[in-house]
């Protein structure tokens, strides 16, 4: 990934103070998302660092992680695997819970949706504390799946999710 992508990536994300509650510096993607020029070489970017690495499925957490995901998954392929909230999916599924700073969540995939001999690549829009993004990449290895990596387009490094998911992470953008 070039240097050059990642200064345009910088330029075009907005901090929005203040949101969604006081003390929160909101990265806004959606100026990203409204360059289509930007978002196929965003898309482009991950399509280049995964497209050798044997991946049959993206998972992508809900919501703005389906918004990198399905492009991704297309360019790749490759199905698209959704990691939704409870009672978002229709059929039969595993969940896997995961630590709030005030309490528990907890994300689920289909039952069916991945399972041995899947190399699968976990993508979202944002890395802050790691929990939804670990909570994904335990759930999809508890199928019997590999997680070949998880990528973001932004990584907020001093919040230490990279460190929480114990393993490779890879990102476009890095605010420390």
């Amino acid at each position: 990934m070039s240097e050059q992508l990642a200064n345009r990536l910088r330029e075009a994300i907005v901090d929005v103070p203040d949101f969604p509650k006081p003390g929160i510096i909101f990265k806004d993607i959606t100026p990203v998302l409204e360059d289509p020029e930007l978002f196929a070489d965003t898309i482009g970017a991950l399509h280049d660092r995964y497209v050798d690495q044997g991946i049959t499925a993206v998972a992508a957490p809900e919501s703005r992680g389906f918004i990198i995901g399905a492009p991704l998954a297309i360019s790749l392929g490759v199905p698209l695997v959704l990691v939704r909230k409870p009672g978002k999916l229709p059929r039969a599924t595993i969940s896997q819970t995961y630590e709030l700073e005030y309490g528990v969540d907890e994300v689920h995939i289909h039952v069916d949706a991945v399972g041995y001999g899947d190399n699968v690549v976990i993508v979202d829009d944002l890395l802050a504390t790691g929990g939804t993004a670990k909570a994904a990449l335990e759930l999809i290895e508890r199928t019997g799946a590999k997680v070949a990596e998880s990528a973001f387009m932004i990584e907020l490094a001093g919040l230490e999710g990279r460190k929480k998911l114990g393993r490779q992470a890879f990102s476009l953008v890095r605010y420390t």
